[in-house]
């Protein structure tokens, strides 16, 4: 009786041990697997927007240190975009032109230095490496380099730039005619393609449209959505309206631009931004894409004289469709201050000046511009 109560628990605690160790084995897959699959079943997924905004400006040229430091900015220019920050940095991609090299020294080829109290009659800019900080800070994401400023500097300086902008991870297009002609980035499950070209034979050139189409057919297989940025036109406030031919300034052709645009966007374009003459110009759209003309100048310090229309500076906020169709837009206005330091303008003169120069210029093409700045297609407005 005893030995079969011994042997009776022998075998209760036996099956107790056991049935412990089987719960402690198989706690671990209760408790953690299913808070596991619940944990991957709350995680969102990510919204792709169905649309995207680029913000754009025209002129850049932040301080140059040639031919003496007497045109450079307070502050080291560490001031210089910070009232234009919040807009450039809440669109998911904004671009500008970057009038010059970034780089710290070498010779100009294209400018000898003055004799003393001599006046400057040529212009060569380089503006300092460490200023390449400032555009990043700013929310810039790609840059256009073609321009007639970008080899003030010759070959080094232009090197100097790429290599200052790869370094803080900004993209920039259209500092040679083959490799760095186009920029590719990636935002919001699209990839955009910034094609950059000028007056000149160093960068691809306004004037070739055969080159034109060929780039960006050829953007067009690699990417969503494709943005033309071109420095062309003749320069000054005689010059605020777009002619339908071929400009001439200095001797140089500079291009046929309503051509132009109209011809890169029937090859695939989407979005084209101009730059060149030093004050607005009127804005269109064309097969439902946006063509603006001239974004004038934008931070250019210490350089030129700034007033009335030469002083007006805008940032151009486009909304695109994931085709890459116009949606709606935005005008900021904005006037740049003193010397050339950009800062938002509530009177809204540069609105005004755009939607008159587009009225004028491109009549049954020129969207609507409100008072406040909103752009809406004329497709949009039943």
């Amino acid at each position: 009786m005893v030995n079969t109560l011994y042997i009776a628990l022998g075998f209760a605690a036996l099956a107790s041990w056991l049935g412990g160790l089987t719960a402690c084995q198989s706690a671990p897959a209760v408790s953690i697997e299913p808070s596991s699959f619940a944990e991957v079943q709350a995680t969102p997924t990510p919204l792709v927007k169905d649309t995207i905004t680029i913000a754009a400006v025209g002129d850049i040229m932040l301080g140059s240190p040639f031919p003496n430091d007497t045109r450079m900015p307070p502050n080291d220019g560490a001031d210089l975009l910070k009232e234009v920050t919040p807009l450039l940095s809440a669109a998911d991609i904004a671009f500008g032109n970057l009038e010059g090299p970034m780089t710290d020294g070498g010779e100009s080829e294209k400018c000898r230095p003055p004799k003393p109290n001599e006046p400057i009659r040529c212009y060569a800019f380089r503006m300092p490496t460490r200023y390449g900080k400032y555009l990043k800070e700013a929310g810039f994401d790609v840059l256009s380099l073609a321009n007639n400023h970008s080899l003030d500097f010759g070959l080094a300086g232009i090197a100097d730039t790429r290599k200052t902008l790869d370094a803080l991870g900004l993209k920039h297009a259209g500092s040679d005619r083959v490799k760095h002609s186009t920029a590719y980035l990636d935002v919001n499950g699209l990839t955009i393609a910034v094609i950059g070209f000028a007056h000149n034979s160093v960068v691809p050139n306004v004037n070739d449209l055969v080159t034109a189409r060929r780039l960006v057919a050829e953007a067009d297989k690699k990417a969503d959505i494709v943005v033309v940025s071109f420095h062309g036109g003749a320069e000054g406030t005689a010059n605020q309206n777009v002619p339908n031919r071929t400009e001439m300034y200095f001797g140089e052709k500079r291009g046929n631009l309503p051509l132009f645009s109209r011809t890169v966007i029937d090859a695939g374009a989407d979005l084209v931004l101009g730059h060149g003459p030093h004050v607005l110009r009127g804005i269109e759209v064309y097969k439902d894409r946006l063509i603006a003309y001239s974004l004038g100048n934008f931070a250019t310090y210490g350089w030129f004289r700034l007033e009335a229309e030469t002083a007006l500076t805008a940032i151009l906020e486009t909304e695109l469709d994931r085709e890459g169709r116009f949606i709606s837009g935005k005008i900021h206005a904005g006037r740049q201050e003193g010397r050339g330091i950009p800062v938002l303008d509530p009177t809204g003169d540069a609105i005004r000046k755009v939607r008159s120069l587009s009225l004028n210029d491109f009549g049954p093409t020129a969207p609507e511009i409100s008072d406040t700045g909103i752009i809406t297609p004329k497709s949009a407005r039943r």
